[in-house]
């Protein structure tokens, strides 16, 4: 049952006439693009915030490369409380001038998410009246992205396969929570990452966490030095493959993706949706495929143009 009196929106879940038939298959996507944050982030991020004010806190912090920063400010705008958002200085003015429209503070701090997470948890740490959102990792986040897969549970037949970007993991956790909860359990999922951005990949190749010495990618917003632990308990519950590409490839599907469905995303969203341009053989044994498209909000035409031009 798909929760009501939340903050997110219900996304429609599209059949893809054009990209269906060039790529010989039903291509269905999932629309968090347009959620009111411009991506998936809305729902966990603004359960896990209405659950920590109807706990009482009167101020909500966050650490965030961008989208969940985006989505803590616009919670916090709606539920009528401050919110201080700590990014690390490789996110982008985009980003940040969103969140600062609302209402929210912004400070930067350090180099990588990583960096800004231990300042926002230290600023919490003096305020008994702060909650501390973290990006990824809690269960009301999960549970707030697991309703994505209720809806589309809804609105389409059960696919072959399941294709979602990996960051931090809490999109995963999410989306593989739903799909058990749903009755596609055995529906399997390509889960894709940029090179330079694989802590999920490196973590499955060891089978244990593994922590990134740095993040190279320009996809800053999959820019987690180490996944969730709690993705590890799929490892053996769930058939999970693990898809690289190139940052040349997340920005060539993105401007793709622009033309195809008129929806700007980020190279984050891109890396998944590179599947379906320039790496088809990833969906070769799969006939009706779920794309989802995650979104990001801290992203222009013109840096998709430069980033393009540069990595050519």
């Amino acid at each position: 049952m798909i929760p009501t009196n939340t903050l997110h929106i219900e996304t429609p879940t599209l059949h893809h006439a054009a990209l269906s038939a060039r790529l010989g298959k039903s291509i269905y996507l999932k629309m968090e693009c347009y959620q009111p944050v411009g991506s998936f982030k809305m729902r966990g991020i603004g359960a896990m915030c209405q659950h920590a004010v109807n706990q009482g806190k009167t101020r909500l912090v966050s650490s965030s490369g961008g989208n969940a920063g985006y989505a803590a400010a616009y919670a916090g705008n709606q539920l009528g409380v401050p919110v201080t958002v700590v990014v690390p200085d490789t996110t982008s003015e985009t980003a940040q001038d969103r969140m600062r429209e609302q209402n929210a503070e912004v400070i930067v701090h350090g180099n990588v998410w990583n960096d800004a997470d231990e300042h926002a948890r230290a600023i919490v740490a003096e305020n008994d009246e702060a909650a501390y959102v973290h990006p990824f990792d809690h269960p009301a986040i999960w549970d707030g992205h697991a309703t994505m897969m209720h809806e589309a549970s809804q609105a389409m037949p059960k696919p072959d396969a399941v294709v979602v970007a990996v960051g931090g993991g809490g999109l995963l956790v999410g989306v593989l929570q739903g799909l058990h909860a749903v009755g596609w359990a055995d529906v399997p999922v390509l889960a894709v990452e940029t090179e330079g951005a694989a802590s999920f990949y490196e973590a499955h190749q060891a089978g244990e966490k593994r922590r990134l010495s740095q993040i190279t990618s320009i996809a800053k917003t999959l820019g987690a030095l180490e996944v969730t632990p709690e993705l590890l308990t799929w490892f053996t519950r769930h058939a999970i493959t693990p898809v690289l590409v190139s940052d040349a490839d997340a920005v060539d599907a993105c401007l793709r993706f622009a033309d195809d469905a008129r929806v700007l995303v980020e190279p984050a969203c891109g890396a998944a949706l590179s599947l379906m341009y320039r790496h088809t053989e990833a969906l070769a044994d799969y006939d009706s495929v779920l794309m989802i498209v995650c979104g990001g909000a801290g992203v222009t035409l013109a840096q998709l143009d430069a980033w393009q031009e540069a990595l050519l």
